[in-house]
């Protein structure tokens, strides 16, 4: 079934439940409110499986796989689209995930040569730390205009004698 066979089943039944059901008023308004919050959670749910970037903040340490920029215009403020690989205990994640960040120029210069090296077969890592602000509240930050990001060569990983 599609989401939205499912949703207008849903918002029926709903509408036959408030109509011509003897419930009671608060029940009534139970299910309104119960209604209303699937549907956000749903449409929450519904953006992450279409594969659209994340605005979460970067994760700490990750891989570069590939990155996309969109300059400002008039019209636009730009975006910078980066596809990368979390790095958890040194190994990376199973599936990478694409992010969106706010564009700044530093950034954008950093991206262009980062794309550059792994087109050349160099792969680059990045990692994340926030931003030391004097009266700051590090455990309000979620967004990624609070994070200072460093891309650099991956190591070469060091083979075992033989």
């Amino acid at each position: 079934m599609t989401i939205a066979l499912i949703a207008a089943l849903l918002a029926a039944l709903s509408v036959l439940a408030l109509l011509w059901s003897r419930w009671p008023g608060w029940m009534k308004a139970l299910l309104v409110v119960g209604v209303t919050a699937f549907y956000f959670a749903a449409y929450e749910a519904v953006l992450a499986i279409w594969g659209l970037p994340s605005h979460e903040p970067l994760p700490p340490r990750f891989v570069l796989l590939a990155a996309t920029i969109e300059e400002p215009t008039p019209r636009t403020s730009g975006a910078l689209y980066l596809w990368v690989t979390a790095l958890e205990d040194g190994k990376p994640a199973a599936q990478p995930r694409a992010y969106q960040l706010a564009y700044t120029k530093d950034l954008h210069g950093m991206l262009n040569d980062a794309v550059k090296k792994t087109r050349q077969g160099v792969s680059q890592m990045g990692s994340t730390h926030p931003k030391r602000a004097a009266h700051s509240f590090l455990w309000l930050r979620s967004s990624n205009d609070e994070l200072d990001i460093q891309i650099r060569d991956l190591p070469v990983p060091q083979l075992p004698e033989k």
